[in-house]
């Protein structure tokens, strides 16, 4: 159990990673902010949308993400979106591990992905994400205010965003009461393309 925790998101330039209703996940401004992600050729491999797309910086990003993951975590409010909008072979192809106080039986779905219902909170959700991720990360991968939790709870090691030219003007914010008194960050890389600027930050305690 030697991976990190991280989270990959895309952020608008005033700091919006979606809108605030569930409702708009597939509107004018989300589909805006995820502009960059539907034409590349490993997203479009991924979901099993047919053969082309583009490569480049922004497509080894992408795959990268997805080769390091070894299993996720994620709040209620995204698995209750993604399960209506998520193909039945959904995206993940690993275990994930679902915050929840709901109780229900793993999720089985073809293609490798396992949906497990957590109910005893969000450590014992990446210890369980840890154990089965083996010597890969485990990517907390949504919705903010579970992220937010991560990092105000000293879980996350690293984090990548990817700058949008966007703006929301309201929404869901990614930093919206982080406990900025005990999280310093630390710049890794930082690379743009011609729709997005990548960030990548590594997370200590202040």
């Amino acid at each position: 159990m030697s991976g990190k925790v991280f989270f990959s998101v895309s952020m608008s330039l005033d700091g919006f990673i979606a809108p605030e209703s569930s409702e708009e996940l597939m509107g004018q401004q989300w589909m805006e902010l995820q502009r960059w992600v539907f034409p590349q050729r490993f997203f479009r491999e991924n979901l099993k949308l047919g053969g082309g797309g583009k490569e480049g910086r922004d497509n080894d990003i992408l795959r990268e993400t997805f080769e390091r993951t070894g299993a996720s975590v994620m709040g209620k409010r995204l698995f209750d979106a993604g399960e209506k909008m998520w193909p039945e072979e959904a995206p993940f192809h690993t275990p994930v591990f679902v915050v929840t106080h709901e109780k229900r039986d793993p999720w089985e779905r073809p293609g490798g992905t396992t949906f497990h219902f957590v109910n005893d909170g969000i450590e014992s959700a990446v210890d369980q994400a840890r154990e089965a991720a083996g010597d890969r990360d485990v990517r907390v991968a949504g919705g903010g205010a579970t992220i937010l939790e991560y990092v105000n709870a000293g879980l996350i090691d690293e984090f990548s965003i990817a700058l949008s030219p966007v703006l929301f003007g309201s929404g869901i914010r990614l930093f919206e009461g982080v406990d900025a008194g005990r999280v310093a960050l630390e710049l890794v890389r930082a690379e743009s393309s011609p729709q997005v600027t990548h960030v990548t930050y590594t997370v200590r305690e202040r």
